[in-house]
């Protein structure tokens, strides 16, 4: 009898999170939207659980969430999960000022005997994770931020280990590394400068001269460019103009890949190795490595083809050189110089207009040697003349539709129309493209789209760090989630994502991001 009376008075046992959160429970663990079924299991709900239900049904009941992102923001906007967001994390510009400390690296001193590494004089920034140098083009986008946090130090000693880096073997390499040093990547360092608020004559005239040795590889095969035979990176024009092309001095399998190229020039078994190995190398000097517009069937590696494409931002950035080699020598009192680039410009702006401007189709495409035609591939590529100021009022609208209609996605902007799997195509968006984008359509009139990019990019950011607590290289703009694709895993660091979401933040005040996942987006308005 006592027994049965302390049975009946005993509590009744509490509900397991499968009895509490029914529906909600079943989806997100059928949906493996956690690794390890035990984390949602031990996840403590923010409030009462019959609120968070209330709110889950009229969620489903409206259609959402739509996907796996969607429902992982919910859990994380209503439990806190162990090991996931149960640790308080700090502001997202604050997080990145945190961060620049931890990629900055000390210059001067000679590297270890055997090592690959190419040492430089001043500090610099590197990008992070497996990207333990200093990158060419990454480094302008790191810039911006520097700019933006007040790191001025830095921008300076990096202008000067690039400067030093042209001195030293004529060209600003991939990468501080010895195996990056037979070629070089987008030429940003005319635009680096413009970030500078160096006034020392003796500094100006040494990066001036730094600048017009620049040019001099990149044109390097001027001489002995013909029409449809290219000459190193150099491509003769069907009216004898001239424009540019990505190239690599060698034709090997790259050494940070060297399995990989091997294995994508066997199965390209009815070309050339050789060809295919440069074709891979011209890809990464590209910076796009890989993306659609370097390959013939774009489901194949094996097509690439970068060294027969002209592509439309290289020659936007060729223009942007020679314009501020023609203002370096007007203030150095250097009249022939100033008429010889003067010219280049001019010429090479016409040949773009003529060749790769699309007029039906408003946008700038690729032009393709092989076949004397545009390329059909759609990129985030068209934006870069409106980024450097060559774009005429009618092509600035015309960019600014085509953007609208097929870059935009919820997460900001894509970087091709085309899914391959490559970590350059869609569903990854890139921070580099984003700021082109932006800075290219605010600097033209096209406010209002400017501002959508840069609040749906931010959120998207800004959603990721509040799950990972990490700024990444990539993302999926699409999910408005981690990125994929590739030859290597995603990294998190990440230099040109801090650079150009400090310069996002400090440029659109009114879009500094919340710290709830409730939308995963930031908020504020953004002005016509």
């Amino acid at each position: 009898m006592l027994a049965l009376a302390l049975m009946a008075n005993a509590p009744a046992a509490p509900p397991s999170p499968a009895d509490q959160f029914g529906d909600l429970f079943a989806a997100v663990q059928e949906g493996h939207v956690f690794e390890d079924g035990k984390t949602f299991a031990d996840a403590v709900p923010k409030r009462a659980p019959d609120a968070i239900m209330a709110q889950y049904s009229t969620m489903i009941a409206s259609g959402a969430p739509a996907t796996s992102t969607d429902l992982r923001a919910f859990v994380l906007d209503n439990f806190t999960v162990p090991g996931v967001n149960d640790q308080p994390l700090p502001p997202l510009r604050d997080h990145i000022r945190a961060l620049w400390p931890q990629l900055s690296r000390e210059g001067a001193g000679d590297p270890p005997a055997g090592s690959s590494a190419i040492p430089l004089p001043k500090p610099y920034v590197v990008p992070g994770g497996r990207f333990r140098e200093i990158y060419y083009w990454d480094s302008y986008f790191t810039m911006l931020g520097l700019v933006a946090d007040g790191r001025d130090d830095l921008v300076e000693g990096m202008i000067d280990d690039f400067t030093s880096l042209i001195e030293r073997f004529g060209h600003i390499p991939n990468g501080t590394r010895s195996y990056y040093l037979s070629r070089s990547q987008p030429p940003f360092f005319a635009l680096m400068l413009d970030l500078s608020r160096q006034t020392d004559g003796t500094v100006r005239a040494r990066r001036l001269a730094a600048l017009l040795k620049e040019h001099a590889y990149w044109m390097k095969g001027e001489s002995c460019a013909r029409m449809q035979t290219p000459c190193e990176r150099v491509v003769r024009m069907p009216d004898g103009s001239v424009l540019n092309r990505y190239w690599d001095d060698r034709d090997t399998p790259r050494d940070e890949s060297f399995a990989e190229d091997r294995a994508t020039a066997k199965k390209a078994a009815s070309r050339p190795p050789a060809e295919v190995y440069r074709d891979l190398r011209a890809g990464a000097e590209s910076g796009w490595d890989f993306s659609s517009r370097w390959l013939a069937d774009p489901q194949d590696l094996g097509t690439i083809r970068t060294t027969q494409v002209v592509p439309v931002d290289l020659n936007a950035l060729m223009w942007a050189m020679e314009k501020r080699i023609e203002k370096g020598c007007r203030q150095a009192g250097d009249r022939s110089c100033v008429s010889d680039f003067a010219r280049r410009a001019a010429a090479r702006k016409r040949a773009l207009d003529r060749y790769l401007w699309q007029p039906r189709e408003q946008r700038f495409a690729d032009w393709l040697v092989s076949g004397q035609k545009p390329s059909a591939v759609q990129s985030a590529a068209t934006l870069f003349p409106l980024f450097v100021g060559m774009a005429a009022p009618d092509q600035v609208s015309g960019v600014a539709a085509t953007t609208r209609r097929t870059l935009i996605a919820q997460g900001g902007l894509r970087t091709t129309s085309q899914r391959t799997g490559q970590q350059w195509d869609a569903p990854n968006g890139w921070a580099p493209l984003q700021w082109v984008a932006i800075d290219g359509l605010r600097r033209n009139g096209k406010n209002a789209l400017a501002g959508q990019i840069a609040a749906r990019w931010l959120g998207t950011v800004n959603c990721t760090y509040l799950e990972t607590g990490k700024m990444l290289e990539k993302y999926d703009i699409e999910e408005r989630r981690a990125g994929g694709g590739g030859e290597y895993p995603l990294q998190d660091g990440f230099g040109w994502t801090n650079g150009v979401t400090s310069a996002i933040m400090q440029q659109y005040s009114s879009l500094v991001p919340g710290r709830t996942l409730q939308s995963c987006a930031p908020t504020g308005q953004i002005d016509e």
